[in-house]
């Protein structure tokens, strides 16, 4: 799963609004780790937000950045749990560091419940157009086979809160040898 990798980080890929950033936190909480989002650590290194630099950079541009940052995050060499931003599979490199240098899950929910679940939120650009859940069914469309092609486990995240979808991550991490101890991190074994 890991090129000899001394340090397992585990990393949260999925939609936006598939609970990444939330569940995130919570697994960091429970393992006794630092949580990391990675669409945070790029706003701070932009100055701006990710929707300005967008709006005035571009996409490419964007994507180089965050490009740059998950490399960045995935060579630390103390374990993390990080978040994703939910476009970071589209770029080959990434998905390949991600795999190479993390354990990930793929929070897997519909475009459906994403969109029940943000409709009362209006800090994110993708509520605010005509049709969220258009944009949602379309951004699935295309990034399902990334994410599936990336993860070495696929959560099913749709109709549970963060609590049920962490509880499920963390047996999953248990059962595959990722924790040691007390729910505490340790190296996955070969």
């Amino acid at each position: 799963m890991h090129e000899q990798d001394a340090v397992v980080h585990f990393s949260l890929i999925g939609l936006p609004g598939s609970g990444k950033s939330t569940i995130g936190r919570q697994l960091a909480r429970q393992w006794h780790l630092p949580f990391i989002d990675s669409d945070h650590v790029i706003e701070q290194r932009l100055g701006c937000t990710i929707k300005q630099y967008f709006a005035e950079h571009g996409e490419a541009a964007f994507r180089d950045v965050e490009q740059q940052v998950l490399a960045e995050l995935l060579a630390a060499t103390a374990p993390c749990v990080l978040s994703t931003g939910g476009g970071s599979v589209l770029r080959a490199a990434n998905r390949q560091a991600l795999q190479a240098h993390s354990t990930v899950f793929y929070l897997q929910s519909t475009p459906e419940d994403i969109a029940r679940r943000l409709r009362n939120d209006t800090t994110r650009p993708l509520m605010q157009g005509d049709d969220p859940l258009q944009r949602l069914q379309e951004l699935l469309a295309v990034r399902e086979p990334l994410y599936l092609a990336t993860a070495h486990y696929v959560v099913d995240a749709a109709r549970q809160n963060a609590s049920q979808v962490s509880r499920k991550i963390g047996m999953q991490a248990e059962l595959a040898g990722l924790l040691t101890g007390q729910g505490g991190p340790g190296a996955a074994g070969d």
